[in-house]
C-alpha cells in the first residue's frame, strides 16, 4: 500500500517534512494532543466541588446580567487556569454558568487569553 507523501510542519518557517502536523521539534504545539479532562484536573474531586458550587449558585449569572432566570450547570473558571493548580482550585475564580454562556465564553474570551505555565 503506497505511503502518504509527507508535508511541511504547521510550525510558521519550519522547514521540516512530516506525516502528522508538526515536527518532532514542534510536536508540543498540536492543540489536537490536549490532555484528557481526567488529567487537566476534572476528576471526581472536581465533580463534587462544582456540584457543591451549583447548589449554592444555581443561576447563570451572564443570563442575570440580561434579567433572564436560568439554571447554571457548568462551573466556568473566570480566569482560565491552563494547567494551574492553586487557580484551578481558587473558587474565588469560579462562576456559575449555563452550558449555552459558558460555550460562548470559552469560543470568545477564554480561547484568546495567554497561556500561563
Amino acid at each position: 500500500m503506497p505511503m502518504k507523501p509527507l508535508k511541511p510542519c504547521k510550525h510558521s518557517g519550519c522547514p521540516e517534512l512530516t506525516s502528522g502536523s508538526y515536527c518532532d521539534k514542534h510536536s508540543s504545539l498540536d492543540i489536537n494532543k490536549r490532555k484528557s479532562a481526567e488529567e487537566r484536573g476534572y476528576d471526581s474531586r472536581w465533580r463534587t466541588a462544582s456540584k457543591r458550587y451549583l447548589e449554592s449558585h444555581p443561576l447563570c449569572i451572564y443570563c442575570l446580567k440580561e434579567n433572564k432566570l436560568v439554571k447554571a450547570t457548568v462551573v466556568d473558571h473566570i480566569t482560565p487556569h491552563r494547567g494551574n493548580k492553586a487557580l484551578f482550585w481558587d473558587e474565588r475564580n469560579w462562576q456559575s454558568l449555563c452550558k449555552r454562556c459558558h460555550d460562548r465564553k470559552t469560543m470568545t474570551e477564554d480561547r484568546y487569553q495567554e497561556y500561563r505555565y
